[in-house]
């Protein structure tokens, strides 16, 4: 089995804002994209055209509907008003939660240690895990090991493939400092995906994650991942009346000034 190298300083990893990302598979694209031609080149896909295509996907995003919750007692109305309520402690109405998952690049990743011939290692400059597929035989005991689902087993090639963070990317210098990150980070719209060194209590990842509460996944496996999430923040009651359909206001075109009376009419014929 394949040993672990020390704790390294540096963690390199990725934080997800769950509040703000959308669903709109921009990062599984970019990634598949970038590293179609990149290190852990190609991703294959089987009839990507068919009615059950299947491939390699390095990131895929999840949609999830959470229902309503009702306050907790005494979170809510005047009592709670007059107890110090919170946000938090309102009526949270119905949502559409996104989940983009893709490997988590543990401090203690269970698919390294039972890897039977070191073809899958972490880093120890950076803290990636990666896989050196000419010693992958495609065991996929990785996969199973793997709590997250993370891994990705190419049945065109016979080897087991997954997230690099973008290795060959992020430590490119012919890119411009701003490029090197992670294409996923890169292509994200709504910039619900942050790259940095998570060991670094002063980066600006850490910082983030300790302003919005960033919590590892299922931490109560105890493979400490390097990437975090960050919960969606709580719906404010007025933001459920705003997103509902509003009455249309009737117009009495009498009470405009003439010049938009006469536009009305005018508009109107």
């Amino acid at each position: 089995m394949t040993a672990l190298p020390p704790p390294s300083k540096k963690k390199l990893g990725l934080v997800i804002d769950l509040d703000t990302c959308v669903g709109c598979h921009a990062c599984a694209v970019s990634c598949k994209e970038w590293n179609a031609g990149g290190f852990a080149a190609p991703l294959t896909d089987e009839r990507p055209y068919g009615e059950d295509p299947s491939g390699v996907w390095f990131n895929r995003v999840h949609s999830y509907e959470l229902a309503a919750q009702d306050a907790p007692a005494g979170g809510c109305g005047a009592a709670g008003a007059a107890a110090g309520a919170t946000v938090a402690d309102a009526p949270q109405p119905a949502m559409t939660l996104h989940f983009p998952r893709s490997c988590l690049h543990c401090e203690q990743p269970a698919c390294v240690t039972v890897c039977p011939t070191g073809a899958s290692y972490k880093r120890a400059e950076d803290g990636i895990v990666l896989v050196d597929e000419d010693k992958c035989i495609g065991c996929k005991l990785c996969s199973w090991a793997c709590p997250y689902g993370a891994r990705e087993y190419s049945a065109v090639e016979g080897v087991m493939k997954k997230c690099t963070l973008c290795i060959d990317r992020i430590y490119n210098e012919n890119l411009s400092e701003a490029e090197r990150q992670p294409a996923c980070v890169q292509a994200c719209p709504t910039r619900a995906r942050h790259f940095g060194d998570l060991g670094d209590p002063e980066s600006a990842v850490s910082k983030l994650v300790a302003e919005r509460g960033g919590v590892d996944l299922m931490a109560q496996l105890g493979y400490q991942p390097t990437n975090k999430y960050l919960p969606p923040r709580p719906r404010r009651a007025g933001q459920a009346q705003a997103d509902a359909p509003q009455p249309e206001e009737a117009l009495d075109p009498q009470a405009l000034p003439t010049v938009l009376r006469w536009l009305d009419r005018v508009l109107s014929r």
